[in-house]
């Protein structure tokens, strides 16, 4: 898109908000940075947990794929609603599921309260996280890649600041303190967002976009064709981006969710297991927002389709660097596999919305979503049983394939009829 047509969504923009539409931004970015302990700081958690009501790791293992099921599939309901009803009543009950279930996780006595608490606040952490993405799509047309880049580089960076803090104190004695501090600061932050946030009328950008007449017409010529989901789900280039989603998800996860064991396992320092797991999350939420709007600059598959195969390369070379016992090196490593994976959620939804449309963007991109499902139970409950059958280096081999493979599969796609062919 041109930078006029960028200055003048930003001026219509204003005046329907009052104000710049990146504070819209902003808001999403917080809530995005309240919820990221449910998936970055997980690793970090899991053993003072284990230990303190003892129970086998393999068992702690479901509580991360239950996380990654209901995070996921929360979003086609959310979606759905958001689409037609604005974010707020959601955000109020996202704030309530997600705050709610970390304050008690402090009180859990029992795995099974485990499993519930952590599927109660991963449905508030969908929530927030199709919300977020959506306000991004909805209010920049013209800037998609950079505006979700920052939401979700606040989802992975903003665990950098909570990571130290729980390493430091989430011990037998201490978690339930660390536990109800987290969440309290996630339900504070969630309810000042909830205030904030409003979507954009159907005819901020002059028009009306139900207007059958004239409002589909212009809708297509900014922002492509408008399909509806079931109209999404009939193109090949969908189905070829769910199972991109599904390889790139279970390749980031999987070192999410295991780089402090894997750094275990190998024999390195408890320093280059905290390092490791501070700056993952960091470099995570750095590279959306860098690759985010590189994908805007350029074409997004080219730059989709060389960050995958980087983020695969990198998990080769952490793989090489731990078993070297190169400590540093392995650090880096980490650092750049996700650099390069995790901007997975900033291309997909970009993606989708230039290929399919703004309008329907919450439910089409929440579909695509469901994807992370497959991901999260192979990061969690499967690669238990790989890890206990093969070990360690060869589950992370895998992932490690699964990122290359999606990288190469991107090569393949091409836009749909009617696609936005300036958007990326």
């Amino acid at each position: 898109m041109s930078e006029k047509a960028g200055v003048e969504y930003a001026e219509r923009a204003k005046s329907v908000l009052g104000f710049s539409r990146w504070w819209q931004i902003a808001a999403a970015a917080a809530m995005m940075a309240a919820v990221s302990p449910y998936q970055y700081v997980w690793s970090s958690i899991e053993g003072p947990l284990a230990e303190s009501l003892d129970i086998g790791l393999p068992a702690l293992g479901a509580v991360f794929s239950f996380y990654v099921v209901f995070q996921s599939l929360s979003q086609l309901p959310a979606g759905w609603w958001r689409d037609r009803r604005g974010p707020r009543k959601l955000t109020y009950l996202a704030a309530i599921l997600a705050g709610g279930g970390y304050i008690g996780l402090a009180y859990a006595t029992a795995v099974w309260q485990l499993y519930v608490l952590y599927s109660l606040g991963a449905i508030g952490v969908g929530i927030i996280y199709t919300v977020a993405v959506n306000t991004a799509v909805k209010w920049f047309p013209d800037r998609t890649g950079l505006t979700t880049g920052i939401g979700t580089m606040a989802f992975a960076g903003g665990s950098a600041l909570v990571v130290p803090y729980v390493r430091a104190n989430a011990t037998v004695v201490g978690y339930a303190d660390v536990l109800r501090n987290v969440g309290g600061g996630i339900l504070l932050v969630l309810l000042v967002g909830a205030v904030l946030l409003r979507d954009p009328p159907d005819d901020w950008l002059g028009y009306d976009e139900k207007d059958e007449v004239g409002g589909r017409e212009l809708a297509a010529s900014l922002r492509g064709r408008a399909y509806t989901t079931k109209e999404m789900l009939k193109t090949w280039q969908f189905w070829l981006l769910y199972a991109m989603f599904v390889a790139t998800a279970a390749a980031d996860l999987i070192v999410i969710a295991n780089v402090v064991r894997f750094a275990e396992h190998l024999g390195l320092a408890a320093i280059v297991a905290t390092a490791a797991a501070t700056l993952l999350p960091l470099s995570a939420g750095v590279s959306r927002m860098i690759l985010g709007e590189a994908s805007d600059r350029f074409d997004r598959i080219h730059v989709m389709t060389g960050s995958f195969v980087l983020a695969g390369l990198f998990r080769f070379g952490l793989i090489g660097a731990g078993t070297a016992g190169a400590s540093i090196a392995f650090v880096a490593m980490v650092v750049g596999a996700m650099f390069f994976s995790s901007p997975l959620y900033v291309y997909f939804p970009s993606v989708i919305a230039d290929y399919y449309g703004a309008e329907h963007s919450s439910s089409n991109y929440a579909v695509l979503y469901t994807a992370k499902v497959g991901g999260g139970v192979f990061a969690g409950t499967v690669v238990g049983f790989l890890v206990a059958a093969f070990g360690w280096i060869p589950t992370f081999t895998l992932g490690a394939v699964l990122a290359l493979a999606a990288g190469l599969a991107a090569l393949v796609l091409r836009p749909p009829p009617g696609a936005d062919l300036d958007g990326g």
